[in-house]
């Protein structure tokens, strides 16, 4: 399980840190290897085996006469690596996901329970300046929705 806002930075050749939280949670659950792919909201997301086997299996079941479905799996998918951790923690970060994302130098890893998120650090102050105002409405809607 991941959680907690982790500031670090991606060195020049695209190496990021894990941060040493996380790490002890990969290393108590036997994990060193991750799949990194584009996220939603110009953020990166990475997931451990397990869960992306499972969002693999759930995507395999879409038809093939989904448009939506074709379209986000080739953008999803055709970014995707799998990537492991070095000696040092750290993990290198496709050139292709690092543009995409817009990362500069500075990151925030966030942990969201089975996933981690990167983002370029300005990209995420935005995010969070705009939508931590409306938080309250957003667990609103999904508290009434179900959640």
């Amino acid at each position: 399980m991941f959680y907690g806002e982790y500031q670090h930075t991606v060195d020049g050749k695209g190496r990021l840190t894990i941060p040493a939280r996380l790490r002890e949670t990969l290393r108590e659950n036997f994990i060193d290897k991750f799949y990194i792919t584009r996220g939603l909201d110009r953020c990166l997301f990475v997931f451990t085996p397990n869960d992306w086997k499972s969002l693999v299996a759930k995507f395999r079941d879409q038809p093939l006469t989904r448009a939506k479905a074709r379209e986000f799996m080739r953008i999803f998918f055709a970014g995707a690596s799998e990537v492991e951790c070095d000696k040092q923690g750290r993990i290198m970060i496709p050139q292709n996901l690092i543009k995409w994302a817009g990362i500069q130098k500075d990151v925030v890893v966030v942990g969201l329970v089975n996933r981690l998120e990167i983002w370029d650090e300005a990209t995420w102050r935005r995010f969070e300046s705009e939508k931590g105002s409306v938080y309250e409405e957003i667990a609103e809607t999904l508290i009434d929705a179900g959640f």
